[in-house]
């Protein structure tokens, strides 16, 4: 029989000064200067891993890596048979961000079973923290790297994708990381059958939760996307005066006819109920030859798109296509997009959700309902089948930059939610 969301013969009590302890030392690893850099497959990812496995051994609490070099962090239930009650998140971060996108989700998960462990309660089923390696696509483009791998859903031939600021191959950074790609495809990976479910805690990556002031989001889904990482417009260089517009090939006036398209289309709809972001995160000359004086004649950008919907994505991906074809024909330029690189929208479970907002409400801590916009490695666990749910925190400033700033009584919150839900589907024999 489930107990009730906060009732147990055993409370754990979560140690705040353990959580502020590793958020300090993820941030001696990962400081940059101005914020947070730990690339996927570094040697910074891996003194983070080794500071959530320290601490794991410090309390009782069994190790082990898979083959991606994924780390597994696990207290045994009484029936180890039973299939497991997972959290976790990972400690990668993207270049000159936060210390607290992913590291919170992985924290937390921590610090739960860290509690459990020294209460002495030990659940009916495993309860596993899992540490995911290179969820930030920005080193690697390819989504959830970490969690695909962890359940051997990565193609061989994705080994050879080098890393965005060396050129070096994933299966060398995995090498040298400890990893064993040589085993893709062959090792031995989660099964969704033995999962029970997987929590996640993050912090909130925009501003609904400031605005609503409330210190906790239960999310319904999350976006997935259609991304083009390296679009490159060829038109032709040429003297700024000399040249009348009917003789330019002017890649820059190409690009920005792409872009107020594709705006005009995320508009339009916003405004029939439909919900999407549209982002061009990268649009840039070529500082050796563009000028002043100079047509410009190359331009390269990048285009994210955003959506819950997977119509959505595919007609607007569709959109993308026609406005490049539409730009070459009207600006005489060549517009090369590149590969195309995509994400599924995942929807999040309704009994965990109804949980987590029965146990939000039984604490008196406020939470309310929300969408992810950003993609998480829980995204791969619900695509397996695996009934998935996400916790956000309250977070200023946005995500993927320094001013990250999370609260830690709203931290505590979050975890407090995510450690009786836990606990709540753990305790079921």
């Amino acid at each position: 029989m489930a107990s009730s969301p906060v009732s147990a013969t055993v409370v754990p009590v979560l140690d705040p000064d353990l959580g502020r302890s590793v958020f300090d030392r993820l941030h001696e690893i990962g400081f940059d200067g101005r914020g947070m850099t730990r690339p996927s497959y570094s040697e910074g990812e891996n003194l983070a891993h080794g500071v959530f496995e320290t601490v794991a051994r410090e309390h009782g609490l069994e190790v082990r890596r898979d083959w991606a070099a994924n780390l597994f962090v696990t207290l045994p239930g009484r029936n180890r048979d039973l299939p497991v009650v997972m959290t976790g998140s990972h400690a990668d971060t993207v270049p000159c961000g936060g210390n607290f996108d992913g590291a919170a989700g992985a924290v937390a998960g921590l610090l739960v079973l860290c509690a459990w462990a020294r209460a002495g309660y030990q659940p009916e089923r495993d309860a596993t923290l899992i540490v995911t390696r290179a969820e930030e696509s920005v080193w690697f483009p390819l989504s959830y790297l970490g969690s695909r791998t962890a359940f051997g859903l990565l193609d061989a031939t994705a080994l050879a994708t080098p890393r965005s600021d060396d050129g070096v191959s994933l299966r060398d950074h995995m090498l040298a990381c400890g990893a064993q790609p040589d085993l893709c495809g062959r090792a031995t990976v989660l099964q969704p059958a033995r999962i029970d479910c997987f929590v996640e805690l993050h912090i909130e990556q925009g501003p609904v939760l400031i605005e609503a002031d409330v210190p906790v989001g239960i999310v319904t889904g999350i976006c997935g996307s259609t991304r083009y990482r390296s679009v490159v417009i060829h038109g032709q260089y040429a003297h700024s005066g000399a040249t009348p517009r009917r003789f330019r090939s002017d890649a820059v006036m190409a690009g920005a006819s792409m872009m107020m398209a594709l705006e005009t289309a995320w508009k339009q709809v916003e405004a029939e109920g439909e919900e999407m972001t549209l982002t061009f995160g990268v649009c840039q000359t070529d500082p050796a030859q563009a000028n002043f004086a100079a047509v410009p004649g190359r331009l390269e950008l990048v285009i994210d798109i955003r959506s819950r919907d997977e119509n959505l994505l595919e007609r607007m991906n569709a959109l993308v296509i026609e406005q490049a074809r539409r730009a070459e024909a009207e600006y005489n330029v060549t517009v090369d997009l590149g590969p195309r690189t995509r994400s599924t929208p995942a929807i999040m479970d309704a009994v965990l959700q109804a949980d987590a907002k029965k146990i939000a409400c039984a604490l008196d801590i406020p939470a309310i309902s929300m969408p992810s916009g950003a993609g998480h490695d829980a995204a791969t666990f619900a695509g397996q089948g695996i009934p998935t749910e996400m916790l956000f925190v309250r977070n200023a400033n946005g995500s993927h930059n320094p001013d990250e700033s999370m609260e830690f009584p709203d931290f505590l919150n979050g975890v407090q939610v995510l450690e009786h839900l836990l606990r709540q589907r753990a305790s079921r024999g």
